[in-house]
């Protein structure tokens, strides 16, 4: 199991992937890919900002058919509980990925050098 930060949701929505590695295609080819359902809604609030063209029910609806991507289903207070130990960051969003992902100590992909300074399980390259 994989989970994805936002931005590598976004990217597999519009193609890019140029923006990977070969070593993150391989991974995203070689494991189950989840999201936390704070992914959802960040890319709600970057639709809302204007930052991207798509609602996030569009975006995940078309990767649950295309690549079997999958919510993960923890308990949000679970997730919170996990999330408040994060001081590493002030960002919600990030925190909560991070936790989601931590609590089922499973990989992130991510491009963000910050998390991966912090989130030991954390690929890109």
């Amino acid at each position: 199991m994989m989970h994805l930060d936002t931005h590598v949701v976004l990217w597999l929505y519009e193609g890019l992937l140029d923006k990977f590695s070969s070593f993150a295609k391989k991974q995203l080819e070689d494991h189950e890919l989840m999201i936390s359902p704070m992914v959802q809604l960040e890319l709600e609030y970057l639709f809302e900002i204007k930052r991207i063209k798509h609602r996030s029910n569009v975006i995940i609806a078309e990767l649950m058919q295309t690549l079997a991507l999958k919510i993960i289903d923890i308990p949000l207070e679970k997730i919170i509980l996990e999330a408040v130990k994060l001081s590493w960051t002030r960002d919600p969003f990030d925190r909560i990925i991070v936790a989601s992902a931590q609590i089922t100590d499973a990989l992130l992909l991510t491009k963000d050098t910050q998390i991966a300074k912090h989130y030991k399980h954390t690929i890109w390259d």
